[in-house]
């Protein structure tokens, strides 16, 4: 007997039904449905893969895959610094005043030396050693007149001075000058300050 079509709309949907139904009928009719599916699946990407074959890598690419893969690696390790040697400066000489003639020895000078050693001798009994100082103020280096606060006047064994003030060492800034006294003879430095002034910035006993 040969099969009937389905001409109705009723009758197609309760066909499409029972065939939509048939996989959830029983375990084995849903694995053997899903085998046709996934085979239905690979033989599709099968047939696109063989019309649609990969292109081949071109000699650009290839050459420049090679060149990347032997580059070598940059180094890690930090950098060497090398410590430049240090320069050897020659030696300075030593700095001397040019000695001059003793006649040069200026004038304000040697009257400087002659008043310092007049107020340094010991003076009266009833002077101070703030009054012994002033008097040596103004002859004498600011620097210096530090050094003399800590000379006891009433020690000072000269009373008097007995000679001429008299150059022994002449510099283009700098005199040394001899001053007898009645106890010792004083060698008096005199310098020349900034201001152009001469003062004494030091003594020592000959």
């Amino acid at each position: 007997m040969a099969a009937v079509p389905i001409r109705s709309p009723r009758g197609r949907a309760a066909a499409y039904r029972a065939v939509w139904q048939w996989p959830l009928r029983s375990p084995t009719h849903l694995a053997v449905t899903a085998a046709v599916v996934l085979a239905v699946v690979v033989g599709v990407s099968t047939a696109l893969t063989a019309l649609n074959p990969p292109a081949p890598a071109t000699a650009t690419t290839a050459a420049s895959s090679t060149q990347g893969s032997s580059r070598p690696a940059p180094s890690s390790s930090p950098r060497e610094t090398r410590t430049p040697a240090p320069t050897a400066l020659p030696p300075l000489p030593e700095l001397t005043p040019s000695p001059q003639p003793l006649s040069s020895a200026p004038a304000a000078a040697l009257q400087v030396a002659s008043a310092w050693s007049a107020a340094w001798v010991r003076p009266p009994e009833d002077t101070t050693a703030e009054q012994w100082l002033d008097g040596l103020r103004p002859t004498t280096t600011q620097e210096y007149l530090g050094v003399l606060a800590t000379v006891d006047p009433a020690a000072i064994p000269a009373s008097r001075v007995t000679g001429e003030p008299r150059p022994v060492s002449v510099a283009a800034d700098s005199v040394e000058v001899e001053v007898a006294t009645d106890a010792l003879t004083l060698l008096v430095l005199v310098v020349r300050t900034e201001d152009g002034d001469w003062r004494v910035s030091g003594y020592d006993r000959v």
